[in-house]
């Protein structure tokens, strides 16, 4: 593809790939560059999890556009999307209370609350704390390992689109993308680098806040071969996602989590998993910040995340099969949209929600074109 292009897009995750879908369907010729190849980041170190229900304001907007785009693209690209929903796990009095506040907000077309043994046969569980729970209707399921890199070869097959991975980014300038293999020009860029905006725009990056955030992941054998249709969060998961900060009984539920699991506060602990085609269970996650990612794992950590699984599952122990970092861009904001120059648009999800909004995000950036 020669000549002046229509639009660059620098990112070949899950925000840099909607947005040149976004160009595609328009009609305009665009190249995706991506210094992986295959991609390796936060688009596939993920749960797959499109968490719809528990979003908010510009969040709770865009992922519900997102929500019908995955599915839409699912059948276009020809990968999975499941409409699998998510059940909340509530173990104590103050988190079945902060559901049901929920509840009475959204209605029951988005959360259907559930008594304690509906959650044990929806999430396979045998934990006898378990005193309720609910379902978020409208939540969906990918595979991590499977639907970016499937979106990417289909997108690679569409007229007027180049994909080129394995190509790094040296220099953004109004019309032109300088990388080390090539010179590009087009009328339009879209740096969607996720946590890397510093590597091209470090003002910016600060002026936002942007850091990174790094999560520590384990994929473990499920106890007793069990399914799981829908996506798991628990009480930590309360105190992460903005649709609970609108109900006032999440102080209760905070308090108490931080005097009983300091440990896990101070991971800031996501206790979650989803499950892979194959069985095995995507389990996590923890969070730490700063400008470079921190290498080294705390083993504590770890063995916090599988042991808070194991009781959220009623088990005694969990089969670990891998361990990993995932990253993700952290800021005080949830998104960062801006133009640092003529014709450069940077989009970033900045809040560890780029499955569940990346789509919402791209369309309405290309919206504006």
């Amino acid at each position: 593809m020669n000549g002046l292009l229509d639009v660059v897009v620098i990112g070949g995750g899950i925000v840099g790939i909607a947005h040149a879908i976004e160009a595609a369907d328009r009609g305009l010729s665009v190249a995706l560059i991506e210094r992986d190849d295959p991609p390796v980041g936060a688009s596939i170190r993920n749960f797959g999890h499109a968490c719809v229900t528990a979003q908010a304001g510009d969040g709770r907007r865009r992922a519900l556009r997102a929500r019908e785009r995955w599915l839409e693209l699912a059948a276009r690209a020809g990968f999975w999307a499941g409409k699998t929903g998510t059940v909340v796990v509530a173990r104590a009095s103050d988190e079945l209370a902060v559901l049901h506040e929920l509840a009475a907000i959204r209605g029951p077309a988005e959360v259907e609350l559930l008594d304690a043994s509906e959650v044990r046969s929806r999430v396979g569980s045998a934990a006898h704390d378990i005193v309720g729970g609910a379902r978020f209707r409208l939540d969906l399921r990918v595979n991590p390992r499977e639907a970016a890199h499937s979106l990417l070869r289909w997108l690679a097959g569409r007229p007027g689109v180049a994909v080129r991975t394995g190509e790094h980014v040296v220099a953004v300038e109004p019309g032109v993308v300088r990388t080390n293999r090539a010179t590009l020009r087009a009328r339009r860029i879209v740096v969607a680098v996720n946590h890397d905006v510093d590597r091209l725009f470090p003002d910016l990056a600060a002026q936002h806040g942007v850091r990174r955030c790094w999560l520590q992941m384990l994929r473990v054998a499920a106890p007793g071969d069990r399914r799981v249709v829908p996506g798991v969060l628990s009480g930590f998961s309360l105190l992460r996602y903005a649709a609970f900060r609108e109900c006032g009984s999440l102080g209760a539920v905070r308090a108490r989590l931080t005097a009983e699991s300091p440990l896990a506060i101070e991971a800031d602990l996501n206790l979650m998993f989803t499950q892979l085609p194959d069985g095995d269970l995507l389990l996590g996650d923890t969070h730490g910040r700063g400008t470079t990612i921190d290498p080294f794992c705390s083993e504590a950590w770890f063995e916090l995340v599988l042991a808070e699984g194991a009781r959220l599952l009623g088990v005694e122990g969990l089969a670990v099969r891998e361990r990993w970092q995932g990253v993700y861009a952290s800021a005080p904001e949830e998104f960062l949209v801006a133009e640092p120059m003529e014709g450069v648009t940077v989009a970033s999800v900045t809040s560890g929600i780029g499955m569940t909004t990346g789509f919402g995000l791209a369309a309405e950036v290309a919206d504006g074109w």
